[in-house]
């Protein structure tokens, strides 16, 4: 059986060549489009690379490509770093499709991933995402982390909880990124969205000029350094609500990996600002669906495990006792909190995911199968 996609399909003369493989992306519903010298393009259909029907790829290809993409700003990019990263829209009508794209040299050649941002911002119950996350979006002041790695969902998560408030509070929300991945629209909040190298010069710039714009809502999108995280450290200490991102495996990992953008000798001081401006933390994973809910267009779901700041987490997080964390998300549950062992439990039960799915990600396999014989074990009094 033949894994390669069709490739016909109609596009304006006018456009970048180009676009015809950003429109097969539209038309299959990928998630992806990867792009590489040597190899026929192929997009991520359900979680799944497939090959389109189409030659390899050849260095004067993607040139051809590529190059006509590119503002004369992103081509410096591109030649003085080795990758540039930039939105591209494709229209259809009144209808616009955004592109999150990666351009980048590899073994002196171009390659290219992209991934398809969805028009409409999805609800919770769309991307069946855990309810707790309307609790988490009405936090007057301090930081909101979603951590993941590439391709979790964490963008998606996050736009659907600033639409959440869009659509219910009157609030001024700024969001600060580098490509503006979904386009907001004022619904009951002001939303003013602000691209890196576009609309500001750099992250510091804007993380500055958002402090005194009046925001409830910043939205700093990846903390990748030690100076985007205290500036939205610091935003959070002056009043503001901040949400980010960070590549990070699980809710109490993130923790280490904050502290690892800094020196030691800072650690102590840093663990009292978490302890104090963090509110929550959600990590997310996305997973293959069962096949009645890909029949039914839901290709994969998020599994989420959600670590709220109480006093036993902050406790936790002052006394450098990160490896109880996990205990405090367990006995957390009235208050919102869940653990990936409980997430799974429920998407199983619920029939979206396999079993050997939940098994093959599970951070605990046993803890997951005693779950799902209905065993549950608290232990509050290590804590």
């Amino acid at each position: 059986m033949s894994t390669a996609v069709e490739t016909k399909i109609d596009s304006p003369a006018n456009e970048p060549e180009a676009n015809k493989l950003f429109r097969m992306c539209i038309k299959y519903q990928a998630s992806d489009l990867h792009l590489k010298v040597g190899m026929p393009p192929s997009m991520r259909l359900s979680g799944v690379l497939r090959q389109m029907q189409l030659p390899p790829l050849t260095t004067s290809d993607m040139e051809r490509l590529m190059f006509p993409l590119l503002t004369p700003r992103q081509r410096g990019i591109l030649d003085e770093e080795g990758g540039v990263d930039f939105a591209h829209l494709i229209y259809d009508g009144d209808n616009e499709t955004r592109f999150r794209v990666n351009l980048f040299k590899q073994r002196g050649r171009l390659s290219l991933v992209a991934r398809r941002v969805n028009n409409k911002i999805p609800s919770f119950e769309a991307l069946h995402l855990p309810a707790v996350l309307a609790d988490i979006t009405q936090y007057d002041q301090g930081i909101v982390i979603l951590a993941g790695v590439t391709g979790s969902g964490k963008s998606t998560t996050i736009a659907s909880m600033l639409q959440y408030v869009n659509e219910r509070e009157r609030m001024h929300i700024v969001t600060i990124e580098d490509p503006v991945e979904y386009t907001f629209k004022d619904d009951k909040s002001i939303i003013n969205q602000r691209e890196v190298g576009i609309d500001v010069i750099d992250w510091d710039t804007a993380l500055k000029h958002a402090v005194r714009q009046d925001p409830d809502i910043i939205l700093v999108g990846e903390m990748r350094d030690r100076d985007t995280f205290s500036a939205a450290m610091h935003a959070a200490e002056t009043g503001h609500l901040v949400f980010g991102t960070i590549h990070a495996g699980s809710a109490p990992s993130t923790i280490s990996r904050l502290l690892d953008l800094f020196p030691r000798d800072m650690h102590s001081s840093l663990r009292q600002s978490l302890a104090f401006n963090l509110k929550a933390i959600v990590a997310q994973k996305l997973l293959p669906t069962t096949k009645e809910w890909s029949d039914k267009g839901v290709g994969r779901v998020p599994t989420n495990e959600i670590m709220r700041i109480n006093p036993t987490v902050k406790k936790l997080i002052l006394n450098e006792d990160d490896n109880k964390l996990g205990d405090a998300i367990r006995i957390g549950k009235e208050e919102g909190m869940m653990d990936f062992t409980e997430s799974l439990r429920q998407l199983v039960v619920n029939e979206k995911i396999e079993r050997a799915v939940a098994f093959e990600v599970a951070p605990q396999p046993e803890a997951l199968k005693m779950a799902l014989k209905g065993i549950t074990i608290n232990q509050p009094g290590i804590l």
